[in-house]
């Protein structure tokens, strides 16, 4: 590779990495939403998603949250209680 190529990787990388968003850990509130939260985020996200599309007062997914047990409450409720725990067989008898 020819140097004129690196610098411009280089640039294109940093420029990139500049954009990444951080948030800072005083926004992080020590009441914000838990697993019980998410679950019932992941299970409303049908409707939380359409409402979402006409208004920007409604999100589907809360920030901040406490991380790790409110994401898994959220795949829990899309996954077992809401979009995917709809059965796509169907009983012949």
């Amino acid at each position: 590779m020819t140097r004129t190529r690196i610098f411009v990787i280089a640039v294109i990388a940093l420029t990139l990495a500049a954009c990444i968003a951080k948030q800072g850990s005083g926004a992080v509130n020590p009441a914000a939403p838990g697993f019980l939260e998410g679950v019932w985020h992941g299970f409303i996200f049908p409707v939380a998603w359409i409402v979402s599309l006409f208004t920007d007062d409604i999100a589907v997914y809360a920030v901040p949250n406490n991380g790790g047990w409110y994401d898994f409450g959220y795949f829990i409720g899309i996954v077992f209680l809401g979009v995917g725990a709809r059965s796509s067989k169907r009983r012949h008898n």
